[in-house]
C-alpha cells in the first residue's frame, strides 16, 4: 500500500514539473550575467555593440537526469537604424521531458534626447518563434510489458507564441515590461491523459533598477528588482539582486547577489503537524569583460526545508561583443555599454 502511495506521489511531481515546463525556457537569474535579452525582447540591440551569449545550467550534480538547460542568443543594431534584430534557441531537458526551441526578435528604439551623449531611450521588442515538447517513454516498460496509459514511444508536440515588452532607459535608471506566451495553446495529450495541461502559459515580468558611482571612480553599484506573475495559476514571485563592478585596464569585473522568493506559501506535513514554506533561492554570481569577452559563473541555492536536493545549480556564460558602433554614453548603464 506505502509503495503505491509513493508512486502516486511521484507520478504527481512528475506532471506537476512537466506543466510548469511547458512554460518555454525557463527564467532564471541568468539576466543578471548581462543577458537582459533572455527575458526582455525589447532589450535586442540596446547595447552598443553586438552581442552573442551561450549559457550551460545544470542542477543536482549526481542525479541522474537531472534539469539541464542551455541557451544561445544573439542580437544587435542594424547599422545605425533604431532598428535591432536578434535571436535565441533553447533546449530544456528534465528527465524523460525535454523542450527544444528559437525565437527571432524584432526590436525597435526611440531616442527622445536631441543626442546620443544623454541617455534617454524607449524600446520595444517582439519575439516569435516555435517550441517543441518531447516524452521519451522508450524505455518505461520492459520487452513484452503492456500499459495502457504507457505508449512506450517518444512523443513530441509544438506550439507557436509571442513575447512583448518595453524597455525605457533614462540615464541610469532603466525598466522593464514583457508578457511572454501571449497566445493560447492547445493543451498536450499524452496517452489519451489530459488535465494537467495549462493552455494559458501567460507570464509577465517587471523590472527596474538603478546604477550608482561616485565621479571619477572605477566602482558603480547596481541594486535591481524584478517581479514575475503567472496568469494560469497566479504564483508570483520576486527577484531582489545587488550587483558591483570595477573597472579594469582590460575592461571590468563585476559581480553581485540575487535572491528569489515565492509570493506563494505550500503546505506539507512535518512530523504531525503541517508546516508551510515558501521557494526561496540565493544566488551569487561573479563575471569578468576581457575587452570584446565575456565570462561568467552563477550558484543558485535553494534555501528550503523541503526540496529534492541539497545540491546547487551552476550556470556558465560565455559572451563575445563585436559590431561595435558609436562611443560609450556618459552614463553608469551596464546594459547599453
Amino acid at each position: 500500500m506505502k509503495f503505491k502511495k509513493y508512486c502516486l506521489i511521484a507520478f504527481i511531481a512528475f506532471l506537476a514539473n512537466f506543466s510548469f515546463a511547458q512554460e518555454g525556457m525557463p527564467v532564471y537569474s541568468d539576466y543578471l550575467t548581462d543577458n537582459y535579452y533572455l527575458i526582455h525582447p525589447s532589450m535586442a540591440g540596446v547595447a552598443n555593440c553586438t552581442k552573442v551569449r551561450l549559457t550551460a545550467r545544470q542542477q543536482w550534480f549526481g542525479v541522474d537526469d537531472a534539469p539541464s538547460l542551455q541557451t544561445l542568443s544573439i542580437n544587435g543594431r542594424l547599422g545605425d537604424s533604431p532598428v535591432a534584430l536578434g535571436g535565441v534557441v533553447f533546449n530544456d531537458s528534465n528527465g524523460y521531458h525535454s523542450t527544444t526551441g528559437g525565437y527571432a526578435t524584432f526590436a525597435y528604439h526611440l531616442m527622445f534626447s536631441r543626442n546620443e551623449i544623454d541617455l534617454n531611450m524607449l524600446s520595444f521588442g517582439l519575439s516569435a518563434g516555435f517550441i517543441q515538447y518531447k516524452l521519451d517513454e522508450s524505455s518505461w516498460l520492459a520487452p513484452g510489458e503492456f500499459d495502457q496509459a504507457v505508449a512506450g514511444i517518444e512523443q513530441s508536440a509544438t506550439n507557436f507564441n509571442i513575447d512583448f515588452g518595453f524597455s525605457y532607459h533614462f540615464v541610469d535608471f532603466y525598466a522593464h515590461f514583457t508578457a511572454k506566451n501571449i497566445l493560447n495553446n492547445e493543451g498536450i495529450n499524452w496517452n489519451g491523459i489530459d488535465g494537467f495541461e495549462f493552455d494559458n502559459l501567460r507570464t509577465y515580468l517587471v523590472s527596474t533598477g538603478y546604477t550608482f558611482s561616485q565621479f571619477g571612480s572605477e566602482w558603480s553599484y547596481e541594486p535591481s528588482i524584478m517581479y514575475m506573475y503567472r496568469d494560469a495559476t497566479a504564483e508570483s514571485s520576486i527577484d531582489i539582486n545587488a550587483k558591483v563592478y570595477k573597472e579594469m585596464d582590460f575592461g571590468k569585473v563585476w559581480g553581485g547577489l540575487s535572491y528569489r522568493r515565492s509570493l506563494d506559501g505550500a503546505s506539507f506535513q512535518d512530523g504531525s503537524g503541517v508546516s508551510s514554506q515558501k521557494l526561496q533561492y540565493v544566488t551569487p554570481f561573479v563575471g569578468v569583460d576581457y575587452n570584446n569577452f565575456v565570462f561568467a559563473y552563477t550558484y543558485s541555492y535553494q534555501a528550503n526545508t523541503v526540496n529534492f536536493n541539497n545540491g546547487g545549480f551552476h550556470q556558465l556564460t560565455l559572451g563575445f561583443n563585436f559590431n561595435c558602433r558609436r562611443e560609450k554614453y556618459e552614463c553608469n548603464c551596464p546594459a547599453i555599454n
